[in-house]
């Protein structure tokens, strides 16, 4: 089920205490959390429940990764 989040309901999807972990990359919201590179919601010092689109662009594998990730909303 599609899901529209406000960053402010965005941050209560941080991967702790077992809620599920979602980032926002460009407006649209993703899933991470049942993949191995985000324990606990977190993965190279990003936390997930956050716009991480300009960190995305700052990492290696910049947006090659998003194809593998269930959507699961847009950022509104």
């Amino acid at each position: 089920m599609a899901e529209n989040l406000t960053k402010e309901e965005l941050k209560q999807y941080d991967g702790k205490d077992g809620h599920k972990a979602y980032v926002a990359i460009d407006g649209t919201i993703y899933d991470v959390t049942n993949v191995a590179a985000w324990p606990n919601g977190e993965h190279h010092g990003n936390g997930a429940g956050k716009d991480l689109s300009e960190a995305i662009m700052a990492s290696p594998h910049k947006k090659s990764v998003l194809a593998k990730l269930p959507v699961v909303g847009k950022l509104i």
